[in-house]
């Protein structure tokens, strides 16, 4: 035997718009990302000598491709895509390196700098990328 629940119209209004201090935290947390990522580059390109460099480097580092890649997998529900976005941003880095070491280039500056030519690329692609498929079907049907 089943039980149906019918729900009201007002409990779930009331579920969702939850009144409070922690109900608009993501833009502000992409916000204060944004500005970490952005002093970590800025940090490494002018070679200064902060206590932070390194952590804010290092979120950049990670940060920069892996939102790169989120951004093209809008298809996946939100824990596969940030999983496979951070999986991504370790190859994306570990390919930069690769290639600096085999060539006899490795520099700080060089790596973040060809970090951030390719998470700009990618970006780019998926910005550019022209709406095929499910809206050209829609409109002939």
């Amino acid at each position: 035997m089943q039980n149906i629940r019918i729900k009201s119209a007002a409990t779930d209004g009331a579920e969702r718009a939850r009144p409070g201090p922690g109900r608009d935290l993501s833009p502000l947390l992409a916000g204060a990302a944004t500005a970490v990522g952005g002093v970590g580059a800025l940090l490494a390109l002018t070679g200064s000598h902060w206590f932070l460099r390194g952590p804010s480097v290092l979120f950049f580092l990670l940060a920069a491709p892996a939102a790169a890649i989120a951004a093209a997998l809008r298809g996946l529900d939100p824990f596969g895509r940030s999983l496979a976005s951070v999986a991504g941003a370790v190859v994306v880095n570990m390919l930069v390196a690769q290639g600096m070491l085999a060539v006899h280039r490795w520099s700080m500056r060089g790596g973040v700098v060809a970090v951030t030519a390719l998470s700009l690329l990618l970006l780019l692609l998926v910005l550019v990328r022209l709406p095929r498929g499910r809206t050209a079907r829609r409109q002939g049907v």
